[in-house]
């Protein structure tokens, strides 16, 4: 009988989860219902999918709650709203009619048309109107009208009892209770951006909105039986059961073929870019990966998995081929040797013994993943490649959905409530949360908040997920066209798993564009060739692996931070495989759980580690008893545990946060401890293994991951290593890493490149090399309009140098304040003349209102010049300049401000020697990290650059520093105890003191 029931997914107006009105339902004793949210399906298959659930009958015990069968029949719709008005209500009579709801949402959201009053003809859909006193429309076949039991006494002589077969009982649903009315309220003040006492009654549901028993509903009609025999008619011919899947897993829902041929054409033709493949990689007798090769392909074929790798392998083709890209292939992915020669990955997963198992066995019914990135500015190129390639509705982006975050939940709802700015900063301010929770208001906030946080806030787009799809996507959604500019789904990661759907992950990352562009400028400034994906060459150099061990490869991707530095340092990292740990072990949750430090301890001296029981030496020997892979997780699981290998992968997944339910993850956690107990294990080793899962899982990686990382840090480390001004400029003109971009600067300068202000004769938009002369580009010039950026080098390369600054000023057309920024960063010294020399004759030629001349000058009109006085011109204020427009100095350190010669007692170089004693630095702050201690206090890491230009890194202890130390970019006075962990040296400060430096002459009078 609810024909207009309401989810949270209906944004800012419902508020109930599709479980909790599932649950409602059960307690009431409703057996039928209709989901119809707001200009969305988003939870259309959810709600299916869960009701039938309920169907099903499920024995209690120690690990599931149980469940026993209870029937309710889902039905979904969708209603369709204009500025909140309600327009009309569709509901599908079957998945035909979800399709035709969903392209006709669809085609709206895509071009931006509004919605019609009058929907188009849907065959397998029902319309309903909401009823009206005035409503005399002409009724089609499957339009009706829904009124309300409180709209009965209208009814009296209206001509819609002439249609009595067109009236249907109408009871929306979109709260549960009180409380949830006046959280509704709270939905409604922040979509409409007002106070919560100024929300107009029109724009809320009514507040008898809720589910009731059907009797007592069927009661409120019946003095018009007739009306309850509709709907009760209208409910009985929808049918959405052939959506029911009583599977563990859903069937695959991804596109299943890719040749014309079908599943025989896919088969045959991934076998043959397999083997020439399979030669590229490993020459032509290979037999371990010969075998390797026919095992995969057995278990492909098997899975019907053939299309996924071709679809993917043609992404990657169409990317090298035909644009000439150079991508990383990492994840799971990275454990198949198919996917090896089919050039998807650049990892050899032999060379690692990475087990196939882990990315695909006979048990998956769900297709494997893979992750593509391509370089920040041509993973566009790619994504339109892909919807151009399929059909229209076959292809979309995976949605996200965004949820309310504590601190903007106490925002927003502080605004509601007209609070002053100045409170609600107070109440966001975790310094002072101790006293807030002694406000009356703070309080109610917090109330507000308990019911609010994680429900759905708005739809949003995946970093790069891609749906490609057999059948229609809109039989399973309806389509958004957020700004990006592709068609996306309504739901999520998540969702889209349960229906049955793997995204093909296109992303994105600066550190593929270093290396591609690299190898493009080796080619123009060296003549050199490089076959970058020829890895197993850089793996094997000595000079890498040196390099890698002294733990300075700045610019180098995953590898150049301070952190990752610091350890390979104390790993003494001199070889691809320890790389490919420290990749893994990098991650937060290894380092918080101390995980980190028994690793690099087990490292350096393995005869001495002690496992924990004789089940975890055996599977994990490698890597000393620690788990570093999410691999280990699995094994840990599986071998400790006991778990089945699907389960064991399917916690491993819940634990890195890619699990909605937390139900069924209690169940997976409950399941590990009961199953390890069936083992025979102890209570306390069974805690202190899952102690040891539960702190590492969530933030792991696969070993394949880390070797996809890792082979990338390797070929950037090889140009960096053997190239490094080309490099150093490709990581400047895809704009740094992780570091400030004055620190990629000083490192180009430290390749022995010499490195040149911008200049209008020589410098383009980016940064260029000619031999060892780089001109640094007008992109990051402060002021400098984009404009100009593009028009000073192209007018040069189409007529020429610029011959002195009127012949600049005339062909480029710039406005004096432009001109002003170029000339006082000494970008027109190739006339000859000082800056103030050029900024006074710049004032000549603009600086008066110029008539703009669209043709060319007949004749060259010269302009009266003057006999200047001698213009004083400093280093210093230059250097405040570069500092001003660049942001940083280029020819003039930042020591060279100071008003102290003093560069510290000790330099960076000679820590080693000084180890357990108090030392005197300066150094140039480069950044810093801030980390919380277990006793809820703060603590910093900070790196510097000494006035050699080495790094040296420092840690603030809360005892010692009790308040933020940093004072923004400059030098610093640190006073600290040189010590070392595992031969990585670090100063612990005593004190620390920001240095003065000196005025601009500028500033002074």
């Amino acid at each position: 009988m609810f024909l207009n029931v309401h989810s949270s997914y209906s944004l800012k107006y419902g508020t109930q989860s599709i479980g909790q009105l599932i649950a409602t339902a059960r307690s009431l004793g409703i057996h039928q219902m209709v989901l119809t949210d707001i200009n969305n399906s988003t939870g259309a298959i959810e709600f299916i999918r869960e009701c039938y659930k309920q169907g099903i009958a499920k024995e209690s015990d120690e690990i599931h709650k149980g469940n026993i069968p209870y029937q309710i029949k889902p039905v979904a719709g969708i209603e369709f709203r204009i500025d909140n008005r309600l327009l009309y209500v569709g509901i599908a009579k079957n998945k035909e009619g979800m399709r035709e709801l969903n392209e006709f949402l669809s085609h709206h959201n895509i071009y931006n048309i509004p919605l019609p009053e009058v929907p188009p003809e849907m065959e397998h859909v029902y319309i309903i109107y909401p009823f009206q006193k005035s409503f005399n429309r002409a009724l089609k076949v499957n339009e009706f009208v829904g009124i309300r039991a409180k709209q009965l006494n209208l009814l009296y002589q209206h001509l819609l009892l002439k249609q009595k077969e067109k009236l249907l009982v109408w009871h929306p649903v979109t709260v549960n209770d009180k409380i949830t009315y006046r959280l509704h309220e709270y939905f409604r003040a922040i979509e409409l951006n007002t106070l919560l006492s100024k929300v107009p009654d029109e724009q809320k549901c009514d507040p008898d909105e809720f589910l009731i028993p059907e009797v007592e509903l069927t009661q409120q009609f019946e003095q018009y039986p007739f009306i309850v025999q509709n709907t009760q008619k209208l409910i009985n011919s929808c049918d959405l059961s052939v959506y029911f899947e009583d599977k563990p897993t859903p069937t695959s829902k991804n596109k299943y073929y890719y040749t014309k041929q079908g599943l025989l054409g896919d088969k045959k033709m991934l076998r043959n870019l397999a083997q020439i493949g399979l030669k590229y990689r490993y020459g032509e007798n290979n037999k371990i990966a010969k075998e390797r090769l026919d095992k995969e392909l057995r278990i492909i074929e098997l899975k019907n998995f053939c299309a996924y790798f071709l679809i993917t392998f043609d992404i990657v083709r169409y990317a090298m081929n035909k644009r000439g890209f150079y991508h990383v292939g990492r994840g799971s992915g990275a454990n198949s040797i198919v996917a090896y020669c089919l050039r998807i990955t650049d990892v050899d997963p032999i060379d690692l013994d990475l087990y196939f198992e882990r990315f695909l066995h006979e048990k998956r019914t769900s297709p494997p993943d893979f992750d593509i990135d391509f370089s920040w500015d041509e993973r566009e190129t790619i994504q339109k490649y892909i919807f151009e390639r399929y059909p229209t509705w076959h292809v979309a982006f995976l949605g996200t959905m965004s949820t309310f975050k504590d601190r903007a939940i106490i925002r927003e709802i502080g605004k509601v409530l007209g609070l002053p700015k100045g409170e609600i900063d107070s109440f966001t301010d975790p310094t002072k949360e101790r006293e807030n929770l002694m406000n009356a208001t703070y309080q109610k906030l917090l109330a507000v908040h308990h019911y609010m946080k994680s429900m759905p806030n708005q739809r949003s787009i995946h970093a790069g997920g891609i749906l490609i799809s057999e059948e229609p996507i809109t039989y399973y959604t309806a389509l958004d066209m957020p700004p990006k500019g592709f068609p996306t789904v309504q739901w999520d990661m998540y969702e889209a798993e349960a229906i049955g759907y793997e995204k093909f992950d296109i992303l994105s990352q600066r550190g593929i564009g270093h290396i591609r562009e690299a190898v493009q400028l080796i080619k123009k400034n060296k003549a050199k060739e490089i076959d970058i994906h020829d890895f197993k060459i850089f793996k094997e150099d000595q000079k890498l692996n040196s390099i890698l061990k002294e733990g300075q490869p700045i610019g180098c991707f995953y590898i150049e931070s301070p952190a990752m530095r610091q350890l390979l340092k104390k790993l003494k990292c001199d070889n691809y495989l320890t790389l490919v740990a420290a990749s893994s072990i990098i991650r937060p949750g290894v380092a918080s759980s101390g995980m980190m430090k028994s690793y690099i301890e087990r490292y350096h001296a393995p005869d001495k580690v002690v496992y924990l029981c004789d089940v975890m030496k055996q599977q994990l020997s490698e890597t000393y008893g620690v788990m570093v892979y999410q691999e280990d997780v699995i094994k840990v699981c599986h071998y400790f545990a006991g778990l089945d290998l699907a389960d064991a992968d399917i916690l491993r997944k819940a634990m890195s946060g890619k699990y909605r339910s937390k139900l069924a993850f209690d169940e997976l956690v409950s399941k590990f401890f009961a199953a390890a107990r069936n083992e025979g294990h102890s209570e306390e080793l069974i805690t202190e293994v899952w102690r040891q899962i539960s702190s590492f899982a969530g933030y792991s990686f696969s070993k394949a991951h880390s070797a996809s990382f890792a082979v990338e840090s390797y070929q950037s480390l090889f140009l960096k290593t053997y190239y490094p001004m080309e490099f150093m400029v490709a990581v400047l003109n895809n704009y740094g890493g992780f570091y400030s971009r004055w620190v990629y600067v000083h490192e180009l300068q430290k390749t022995g490149a010499r490195v040149h202000l911008p200049c209008v004769n020589h410098s383009d938009e980016v940064v260029n090399i000619n031999g060892e002369d780089a001109y640094l580009g007008f992109i990051g010039v402060q002021g400098l309009e984009e404009k100009n950026i593009k028009i000073i080098p192209q007018e040069r390369a189409a007529n020429g140098l610029y011959i002195d600054l009127e012949d600049f000023v005339r062909r480029t057309c710039i406005s004096l304040e432009q001109a002003i920024i170029l000339i006082r960063l000494g970008a027109l010294r190739f006339t000859g003349k000082d800056r103030k020399t050029l900024l006074w004759d710049v004032h000549n030629y603009l600086g008066f209102k110029q008539k703009k001349v669209n043709h060319a000058e007949l004749f060259k009109l010269s302009y009266k010049t003057y006999q200047l006085p001698a213009l004083a011109d400093s280093e210093l204020e230059n250097a405040y300049t570069e500092l001003e427009l660049l942001g940083y100095p280029l020819n003039y350190k930042m020591f060279d401000f100071l008003k102290t010669p003093y560069r510290g007692d000790t330099m960076a170089a000679d820590m080693h020697k000084h180890l357990g004693k108090t030392v005197k630095m300066v150094g140039n702050y480069v950044c810093e990290k801030t980390v919380h201690t277990v006793k809820n206090t703060k603590m910093w890491f900070g790196t510097f650059l000494d006035a050699n230009g080495d790094f040296f890194d420092t840690t603030h202890f809360p005892n010692t520093t009790p308040i933020y130390p940093f004072k923004g970019k400059g030098c610093y006075l640190i006073l600290g105890k040189v010590v070392e962990d595992f031969g990585f040296q670090s100063i612990e400060v005593l004190k620390f003191a920001k240095l003065d430096i000196q005025m601009n002459p500028v500033a002074i009078d």
